[in-house]
């Protein structure tokens, strides 16, 4: 899925339980990252659950967003 720009119109993601990237914009101005899980996705926000728990992202505040592949797995540790 190519990323998609929020202030080139509306954030297209995919269906809820996908594996996300979103990029956003913090009240400092500067961008950062929420990567996991889809929750939800409606007109006004985006709910993201990730490594740093649930995060609720304004559309309004969205620089680009993209599916991303599962996390890869970790190999098992030997006893």
């Amino acid at each position: 899925m190519p990323e998609q720009s929020g202030h080139q119109g509306r954030v297209r993601l995919p269906l809820p339980g996908a594996r996300v990237v979103v990029r956003y914009l913090i009240p400092s101005g500067e961008a950062t990252d929420a990567l996991g899980e889809l929750l939800s996705r409606d007109e006004q926000e985006v709910v993201v659950d990730g490594v740093r728990g649930v995060e609720r992202i304004a559309i309004s505040q969205i620089v680009a967003a993209k599916e991303v592949p599962p996390r890869p797995e970790r190999p098992q540790r030997r006893s």
